[in-house]
């Protein structure tokens, strides 16, 4: 094979010739002090798309996630979260290290949202034995899964029922959006906005599937805004010239919205492409990750798959359960030849 397909993540992606130009051209000027024109622009732009007041530019999701949580929590505080989800699992007990913001962690259901129930016992009563319950988080899409719109309603209305506010980790929302609107034959960036009018807060990637470099924003009230930008600070978020990297993020939002689509196709091409291997158990993609369980046979020579497969040019993640992520440079011919890969090495 002579070109690697690099399904590890959709934070692989490379800078579009497109892209790259929009970033040589950004004006820029200083952050820290509010004045570069090409961030200042995409925040606004990213909080109007979003029904926001206001957007804070950052560098990554997790700082985006950071900032949430302690802007909407203080020293003492609790917020309910999945055991899946990114910003409990895997951002370093961030929350905890720099807030002394106490994560509750719930059982993941099977479609990656928390059971109702579940949430409505986390919620502590006033009472000083107890962390204060403040923060509902919530991921979409989760491992690839779009948790639905009733639900979305359900949960955030429990958590606000009882004086919770309620944060979206939305990393791949627009992934999310564009799932919904194949299915209900509506427009992505209507559906994106419908799932974030539903939370106070939400964080949102450039640099995973919509393929910018670097950059998250997290949108919220001016208050909340106020906040999460001090805590930025504090956290070493502030950026100098970064409209170089914003004017990457507009690029996207204009150019890359829509082809999401044809990650999600590729995904299911791939799942399609594996079915009937013996030993591997395929799990319908929702979006553009997919997992794959390893079991019988097929599981006592899961130790050698992914070197195997990274020495024939295709790089993967797992072991007993592998993940593969669709992106904007992965082809159909890259997929269909990760596929090959991938039988040839269950079929010798």
């Amino acid at each position: 094979m002579s070109k690697t397909v690099d399904l590890r993540s959709d934070t692989v992606t490379q800078p579009t010739p497109g892209m790259r130009e929009a970033m040589a051209a950004a004006p820029l000027g200083d952050d820290v002090f509010g004045d570069d024109p090409s961030v200042n622009a995409l925040q606004a732009r990213i909080a109007g798309m979003l029904g926001f007041e206001a957007a804070l530019f950052v560098p990554t999701g997790t700082q985006g996630n950071l900032c949430a949580i302690l802007a909407h929590c203080q020293r003492g505080d609790e917020y309910i979260v999945g055991q899946m989800q990114h910003c409990y699992r895997w951002e370093g007990g961030g929350a905890a290290v720099f807030g002394s913001v106490q994560p509750q962690p719930l059982e993941q259901q099977a479609d990656g949202s928390l059971a109702l129930a579940d949430i409505e016992a986390a919620i502590k009563p006033d009472d000083p034995h107890f962390a204060r319950s403040r923060l509902l988080a919530l991921e979409n899409t989760l491992g690839g899964k779009v948790l639905p719109m009733d639900y979305l309603a359900q949960a955030t209305g429990l958590a606000r029922s009882r004086g919770l506010a309620a944060h979206l980790d939305g990393a791949r929302l627009f992934n999310a959006g564009v799932a919904q609107a194949a299915a209900s034959g509506g427009d992505a960036r209507a559906e994106a906005r419908r799932i974030a009018q539903q939370f106070d807060s939400v964080s949102v990637c450039f640099s995973k599937g919509l393929g910018a470099p670097v950059g998250s924003a997290l949108c919220g009230s001016q208050q909340l805004i106020h906040k999460a930008r001090r805590i930025r600070k504090m956290a070493g978020g502030g950026m100098r010239q970064a409209g170089v990297l914003a004017a990457a993020a507009a690029y996207a939002l204009d150019h890359h919205i829509d082809r999401l689509a044809d990650d999600h196709a590729l995904a299911r091409r791939l799942a399609q492409q594996l079915q009937g291997i013996a030993g591997l158990k395929v799990e319908a993609p929702q979006s553009n990750i997919l997992f794959v369980d390893l079991v019988g046979p097929a599981r006592e020579r899961s130790s050698g798959l992914i070197a195997y497969l990274a020495r024939h040019g295709v790089l993967a993640t797992g072991l007993d359960r592998l993940r593969f992520v669709t992106h904007l440079d992965v082809d159909e011919v890259g997929i269909d030849a990760a596929a090959a890969t991938i039988r040839a090495y269950f079929e010798d």
